[in-house]
């Protein structure tokens, strides 16, 4: 069974409200540097960069990661992971990184992307935004700026779709 938790304005209203929360805790936008996790983070980062510029009228510097080779489970008989573009075209030792995911889940995909990143530099800041809070930690992450919390069973499956992948903007949940 599927249904739609969030639909094209609801997440238009999260990305707004996470932007100005962003601006709002960091006094202001300057000297923030977004970096999405690839997919869905690369996408939101994105919309959140256009909308601080609205906001401020700073272009934030703006980076893509792909943590595949990261993963702890990537020797766990599992397919093998499809390698995207990791694109940081400044250095980040020293910045303050806004780190962006499409949903936080088990914590195990953020801790792989900070691994990444400190093998890049060493960021004076991470903070970390997520369109989707699901809850199931495994490690003691969390989130400093969360668009929805959505409690859920562990089997469920949450699927964010975004019109940058030709979708609908939109947020299923899916119970089996």
């Amino acid at each position: 069974m599927t249904k739609e938790l969030l639909n094209k304005k609801d997440i238009e209203r999260i990305i707004s409200r996470i932007a100005h929360e962003i601006v709002e805790r960091n006094k202001g936008a300057e000297g923030l540097c977004l970096v999405g996790i690839q997919r869905g983070g690369v996408h939101l980062a994105k919309r959140l960069s256009a909308k601080i510029w609205e906001i401020e009228a700073i272009k934030l510097p703006f980076g893509s990661l792909d943590i595949s080779l990261y993963r702890d489970d990537i020797n766990m008989n599992k397919p093998q992971p499809v390698l995207r573009k990791t694109d940081i075209p400044f250095d980040i030792s020293g910045r303050r990184l806004i780190l962006i995911d499409d949903v936080l889940f088990t914590g195990r995909s953020i801790r792989s992307a900070m691994d990444a990143l400190m093998d890049m530099g060493r960021p004076s800041h991470i903070q970390l935004a997520v369109l989707v809070d699901r809850g199931h930690r495994e490690l003691p992450i969390r989130a400093d700026y969360v668009g929805k919390n959505i409690p859920t069973a562990k089997a469920e499956n949450i699927e964010v779709c975004l019109e940058e992948e030709g979708l609908e903007d939109r947020v299923l949940i899916q119970t089996p």
